[in-house]
């Protein structure tokens, strides 16, 4: 398991690359522009390293690692002297300033089109979205779906692995109207449609599982009870556990699945539970007592040890393969999609169609960053691209102390012919630094309650 220090240097690895690309589109038109850029700052607050480069720029790494800055000069905050007034912020044209607001998202949004390039050229391999079981009064079982259909396209978008069924059932989050199906049997192209009424489908759920909530068990490897990984200060690595142990009873109870041994221990918090389990071939028999962890008011057990990831046989496998410019192509539609869905998502957050719970802060980040990190570097640059895309969408929103703030203020001065009144400018910027600050509070308040 990750240790907290590794969890840590992976969250700031992951949150300083976005951050320095979104920055540095920032200062790389800036400079094309001939505009003078003061200070370039990976992080805020107190600088813990900083240097001097070229044209007198000064580079910072600052203590707080949760974004980034690039300082400009501007006449309105810096007493400049006569010959750095041409390369004032404030005294260029307005297209040249919107352009320079709009860089550091460009320059997420190119990082995140790279990056997917790159993996699609590598191959992508996803899960066949075969359906193993129907749950009784579910949604799919409203529309039709059958066990042993695939899942071939939802809402007429195709759907060839899981992950992008999930992806297109996030798009319908807090939707009502028609979720439509089609299916076909393995080895048959014969499609079969299948539609169902939704009405604010998962409207206040949080962190919703989407194909529990449609009622659809897919098809996989059986996951049985071998142990992947144990945390050092768990219950399980201190009764002796090691990883690769295989557990086949519990109180004589016989353990097939790893969701068997789960329950089991959920359910018995601060009790010893004698397990007889394989190693190397031979059957042991040890004792663990399961540490008591609350949630939600409820004891559970726990004794700190992760599941060894099953193999996928090739049958339920989907592998792509993809030449340079189809790669590219798929790269463009694929941070496209994201774009556009984050836009959506903080539109549906907004009308109270999704639940704000939903909403991840720094703590939450962090912890992804590190279990992609653990699963393997295509993970985890999967999720760099994700990130990228999100940080670029969440700047170009119409707050003024974001990027999307500057330009409506453009905007606003191409229409009019003049820039906003000072004092209207200012008093948007204070608007916008409450509302970020109050945004930051509340995802940071969600990470600890998760936690």
């Amino acid at each position: 398991m990750i240790n907290t220090l590794q969890t840590l240097a992976v969250a700031l690895v992951t949150f300083a690359s976005v951050v320095a690309v979104h920055e540095y589109g920032h200062f790389w038109v800036a400079r094309r522009a001939g505009v003078k850029v003061i200070r370039f700052s990976i992080g805020f607050g107190k600088p813990l390293l900083r240097w001097q480069g070229a044209g007198g720029t000064e580079y910072v790494l600052a203590a707080v690692p949760l974004g980034g800055y690039v300082r400009m000069a501007d006449e309105r905050v810096d007493d400049l002297p006569a010959a750095d007034l041409p390369g004032a912020f404030n005294r260029q044209p307005v297209g040249i300033r919107m352009a320079i607001a709009v860089a550091g998202p460009m320059a997420n949004f190119l990082l995140a089109i790279l990056v997917l390039w790159a993996l699609f050229l590598r191959g992508e391999m996803g899960v066949v979205p075969q359906i193993a079981s129907i749950a009784p009064d579910s949604l799919a079982e409203r529309a039709g779906l059958q066990s042993g259909q695939e899942i071939r396209a939802i809402d007429g978008r195709d759907t060839p692995t899981v992950a992008a069924v999930n992806f297109a059932l996030l798009e319908r989050l807090g939707d009502s109207g028609v979720l439509s199906f089609a299916t076909a049997y393995q080895g048959s192209d014969t499609l079969s449609r299948y539609e169902v009424s939704i009405n604010r489908w998962l409207k206040d759920a949080e962190q919703p599982n989407l194909l529990s909530a449609l009622g659809v068990t897919i098809k996989t490897a059986q996951v049985v009870p071998k142990i992947g990984e144990l945390t050092e200060a768990g219950a399980a690595f201190a009764a002796g556990f090691k990883a690769g142990d295989l557990i086949l009873e519990a109180d004589g109870q016989s353990m097939p699945l790893w969701m068997d041994w789960v329950t089991y221990v959920r359910a018995r918090p601060g009790q010893p539970i004698s397990v007889l389990f394989e190693r190397d071939g031979s059957r042991q028999n040890l004792v663990v007592t399961p540490a008591t962890v609350m949630s939600e008011g409820e004891p559970l057990g726990l004794v700190g040890m992760s599941v060894a990831i099953p193999v996928i046989p090739d049958s339920q496998q989907r592998i792509f393969h993809r030449g340079p410019v189809e790669a590219l192509v798929a790269s463009l539609n694929r941070t496209f999609d994201l774009l556009t869905f984050t836009f959506k998502s903080i539109g549906r957050m907004l009308q109270g169609l999704i639940s704000p719970s939903n909403l991840a802060g720094p703590i939450t980040i962090a912890q992804v960053a590190a279990s992609t990190a653990e699963a393997g570097w295509v993970s985890w640059f999967g999720f760099l691209a994700l990130l990228s895309v999100s940080l670029g969408a969440l700047n170009l929103l119409p707050i003024p102390v974001l990027d999307g703030g500057q330009l409506v203020f453009g905007l606003f001065e191409v229409l009019l012919g003049k820039p906003l009144p000072e004092r209207i400018q200012m008093a948007g910027y204070q608007v916008g630094v409450v509302l970020v600050l109050s945004i930051m509070m509340f995802a940071l308040y969600n990470d600890l309650s998760n936690l």
